[in-house]
């Protein structure tokens, strides 16, 4: 059947795409950041998936104001970067699995998790910049992803948004379905998006990395107490745009340390931890957790 074998955490900042798109990233204010995921890249190229659930949030491109869902599944067999403004990013089509997406979609929704089912949709940065973190620059013709993506899309951007808690008990809703797909297949699942930032208001330009730090500290070793975060907590402490953190715990829900909402199992093996700031006015976080079972 099939597994998940690791999850992959980082944020989705558009100026990261822009800075790789536009041949900067050896500039001086980029190539700490860069330098953050050199492990992560080798590390994919040892341990390539078979398939990669990413779950990102939209920002106005495949869904608009005039409906929103707040969780999302593409089953499509492909997806085009979208067009956000300034033309689609040269990247690759991404690839889709269908089969797997479906069956997801099936028994997470059994499971009692309302999904809407995308069929066709562009995916924008949130999407494409963790694929270009860890995957490289890559051409946009004849270059092609490592694997098969599923876009799941969580409403952040419009208030109300799920709480970390159902996030948490989603991840594992999704872990039960992968595992429920007779395929052997080995499963990558990563959160994306955060960390501390906000884009407008008095607080622009918040960063809080003590905060940051602090919360990554729980989601690595207390996922359960993570997952009871408030939402007012994220707004106060990670500005509004912070609230993207909750889609990390979808990913760490799925590990399999997690059963019934409680820590039962071994847990995961952190393979790699990474903090910076800034990037373009926000903190960027990265990690990679790898479940103990299948570490060698």
């Amino acid at each position: 059947m099939a597994k998940i074998t690791a999850s992959v955490f980082t944020s989705h900042v558009p100026a990261i795409g822009a800075a790789m798109d536009l041949g900067k990233t050896k500039e001086d204010y980029w190539k700490p950041l860069f330098a953050g995921y050199d492990f992560s890249k080798q590390w994919m190229k040892d341990n390539p998936p078979d398939v990669i659930i990413l779950v990102f949030n939209d920002h106005a491109t495949a869904f608009s104001l005039d409906m929103i869902p707040t969780f999302a599944i593409g089953t499509a067999p492909a997806y085009q970067p979208a067009d956000e403004g300034w033309g689609p990013r040269p990247v690759p089509v991404v690839k889709g699995h269908p089969e797997l997406a479906s069956h997801i979609a099936h028994s997470v929704i059994q499971q009692d998790f309302d999904l809407t089912i995308v069929n066709k949709m562009d995916v924008d940065h949130g999407l494409t910049v963790p694929l270009s973190l860890m995957c490289g620059e890559l051409d946009p013709v004849k270059g092609a992803w490592p694997c098969p993506v599923i876009p799941f899309a969580v409403n952040v951007v419009q208030y109300p948004v799920p709480s970390g808690q159902r996030c948490f008990n989603l991840g594992q809703a999704i872990r039960k379905a992968v595992e429920s797909f007779d395929e052997d297949l080995n499963v990558h699942i990563w959160g994306t998006g955060g960390m501390s930032h906000q884009l407008q208001g008095a607080r622009a330009g918040l960063i809080n990395r003590e905060w940051d730090n602090a919360w990554l500290d729980q989601l690595i070793n207390d996922p359960v107490a993570c997952a009871q975060t408030p939402h007012i907590n994220y707004v106060r402490e990670a500005g509004s745009e912070g609230i993207e953190l909750v889609m990390w715990l979808i990913a760490r829900g799925a590990m399999s340390d997690v059963n019934d909402g409680k820590l039962t199992g071994p847990a995961p093996k952190l393979l790699h931890r990474f903090y910076h700031v800034p990037a373009s006015n926000t903190a960027v976080g990265h990690v990679i957790l790898e479940n103990s079972q299948f570490t060698v």
